[in-house]
């Protein structure tokens, strides 16, 4: 135990990360079980010690749960000896690869009221996977990649204001201008598509591809496989699935040869493209967005996030592809994004969208009402022509 308090506060002693994601103002921190789910590298570990640091209290510390002390040691023995200490605040790490953790979490939160706990886990894990029913006691959050516009405030020190759809929609010249007049948005935006997904990139641009690609196959190999108890060959099926789909996307799934090609069966192929999906290393285009069963085939197949396509094939990028790519990911932190009959997003239920090149013709949605271009290339917006640059300020 003295080995863990120690590396607790170590852990706040290096901290020199001054930089905030945007889900730290969104969370309720007084809640008293708060549980954040993302993609490793994401920040959740950051976000986490940050918090701790911010408030200075000696009854807060952090324990990362894939410590080999939890190997053999259950924590709410380890929590029980820490409140005898004066501990209140509980910040754990990597709950996903401890066995016990939703039976220790709601039996931690009922016994011990004047205590809290900062949750955090992979992006597959989720409040209804748990043993235990733990949706009436935990705030659950997702921490997504990062949105470009934080890209420029890690980057550049340029802190802009988060910018609302509807504002952005209906008033595109103005919210453009405001930006491109500090900041070369064009050359940014290109290093955002390669790069600028996950703050783990400042540990070197060069290596960030080969970072990335070996991030991916840990989440698949030691995220999803252990918590779906997945067998080898599933895996190796995942890796193949997802090296046929980096081929050619976005990628307009039939699943019946898909799993011919595969040599597994067609509900295989759904059950894993939905695990991709919840573990963040797809993003499925479906034609609804209400009461979805993996079961239904998705209608567009995309990687989550364009650095995925430059990393998987940095020499033969489909520059449309990264477009929709880019423009799906951001929009699907805070909104719905589903197949349209016309163009290639409908967002919200009320709003088509069509992505493409500064040349693009409107044509496509010509008579549908609420619709724009989301158009690359080009620094301001005007009428219904938006800068696709300018959806990534959306959070």
């Amino acid at each position: 135990m003295d080995r863990l308090i120690t590396l607790s506060k170590r852990k706040l002693e290096v901290l020199s990360f001054s930089f905030a994601r945007y889900l730290f103002e969104k969370i309720d921190w007084e809640q008293r079980l708060i549980l954040i789910l993302g993609h490793r590298g994401a920040g959740k570990t950051t976000l986490m010690l940050q918090k701790m640091q911010s408030e200075k209290r000696e009854e807060s510390i952090y324990l990362s749960l894939d410590d080999f002390y939890f190997e053999g040691n259950r924590l709410v023995v380890l929590v029980e000896e820490l409140y005898q200490l004066g501990y209140r605040r509980f910040f754990l790490d990597e709950v996903h690869r401890y066995e016990h953790w939703s039976v220790d979490l709601k039996t931690l939160f009922d016994q011990y009221e004047d205590a809290y706990f900062v949750v955090s886990g992979s992006s597959i894990l989720g409040i209804s996977k748990g043993n235990a029913d733990l949706s009436r006691r935990a705030a659950q959050y997702v921490l997504a990649g990062m949105s470009l516009r934080e890209y420029i405030e890690l980057e550049k020190g340029i802190s802009f204001p988060v910018l609302r759809l509807e504002d952005l929609l209906s008033n595109p010249q103005e919210l453009t201008m405001s930006i491109t007049d500090q900041v070369d948005i064009l050359y940014v935006f290109r290093d955002y598509l390669i790069f600028g997904y996950y703050p783990f990139y400042k540990q070197g641009k060069e290596l960030y591809p080969e970072r990335l690609i070996q991030t991916t196959h840990l989440v698949l190999e030691m995220d999803i496989a252990p918590f779906e108890e997945l067998t080898h060959k599933t895996i190796q099926t995942m890796k193949k699935l997802l090296y046929i789909i980096s081929e050619s996307v976005p990628f307009i799934p039939n699943v019946s040869k898909l799993a011919e090609r595969l040599g597994v069966s067609r509900n295989t192929v759904l059950k894993v493209l939905d695990l991709l999906h919840q573990a963040q290393v797809l993003n499925l285009l479906r034609s609804s967005v209400q009461g979805v069963s993996f079961l239904q085939k998705p209608e567009k197949i995309y990687l989550h996030n364009p650095n995925l396509a430059f990393a998987l094939s940095p020499s033969e990028v489909n520059l449309g592809n990264v477009r929709e790519t880019f423009f799906f990911n951001q929009l699907q932190v805070l909104h719905q994004v589903s197949f349209p009959k016309f163009g290639d997003f409908k967002v919200d239920q009320g709003f088509y969208f069509e992505i493409g090149g500064p040349n693009k013709s409107a044509h496509q949605l010509q008579g549908v009402p609420n619709s724009y271009l989301a158009l690359d290339g080009i620094t301001t917006g005007n009428s219904n022509r938006i800068p696709l640059w300018a959806f990534g300020f959306l959070y």
